[in-house]
């Protein structure tokens, strides 16, 4: 018996190296049959505007652009964050000071004038108190281990302020 690789030649320079196994070589893999082109159809133009008596323009053969879809909740803090930045008033003045007049008719027989400055403190000070109300309102409902605000956490806040800071 020899010692040492059998039926090997010695490698040269440049040559490729021999198989080892001695079987036959694969085939190629067979592809599945293409399919004809298509003929080109008529283009259409992907500008051309539709729109009737009372709605927007829409393009037709492409998709309307999608706003952004946020996941729940994201939103509602983006809105918190953007309003506890800012310090102008959430209600607007003149619904409110239609209202503080309509209140003072139905308690006075008179006609009474307000100042823009006195109506604008009211409102500062109407603002307050109902966000510090639902401040309270909301720590009521995490106590009872809820996140939603419902109206007996709102009667809960008032009745625990009492009489002068819940206003009766």
């Amino acid at each position: 018996m020899r010692h040492g690789k059998s039926g090997t030649s010695k490698k040269r320079k440049g040559t490729t190296p021999q198989r080892r196994d001695r079987s036959p070589p694969k085939s190629p893999a067979r592809r599945p049959p293409q399919t004809p082109p298509r003929k080109p159809s008529p283009k259409k133009s992907p500008l051309r505007r539709v729109s009737g008596p009372g709605s927007a323009p829409s393009l037709v053969g492409q998709s309307p652009r999608r706003r952004k879809r946020f996941r729940p909740g994201t939103r509602a803090l983006m809105e918190i964050r953007k309003y506890q930045k800012s310090t102008e008033l959430l209600i607007r003045k003149a619904p409110f000071s239609r209202l503080v007049r309509e209140v003072c008719q139905s308690v006075s027989s008179q006609d009474l004038k307000w100042q823009s400055l006195a109506l604008i403190a009211l409102q500062e000070a109407a603002e307050a108190f109902l966000v510090r109300l639902f401040e309270d309102s909301y720590m009521c409902s995490i106590h009872a281990k809820r996140v939603t605000l419902y109206p007996k956490d709102l009667q809960l806040a008032r009745r625990i302020r009492g009489i002068h800071h819940g206003l009766g």
